[in-house]
């Protein structure tokens, strides 16, 4: 990490290189707690993410007349969701 440089907005407001040089003591070791089988029978694996959808989208590529489009961006956020329902009306 560059310490010239501003951290931005979104910084972890830590100081890395400072964490990234510190050597661990072997008392440190001591203060940590044993792991123990209960402990372990507790875990929970987290593989983070999204939960998965029950109705997913699917990615596709369609070319639409320029005024279209900017009709539907005119109408504010979420202009390609209110597209996509208002085409799953359609029969």
């Amino acid at each position: 990490m560059n310490e010239n440089k501003p951290a931005s907005r979104r910084s972890l407001k830590s100081n890395l290189t400072r964490v990234d040089a510190h050597k661990v003591r072997s008392e440190e070791y001591e203060e940590l707690p044993d792991l123990t089988e209960d402990m372990l029978s507790r875990a929970k694996i987290n593989k983070g993410g999204r939960p998965l959808s029950r109705n997913p989208r699917k990615l596709i590529s369609l070319r639409l007349p320029v005024n279209v489009i900017e009709r539907w961006k005119a109408t504010g956020p979420g202009w390609q969701t209110r597209m996509a329902e208002r085409l799953s009306k359609v029969r």
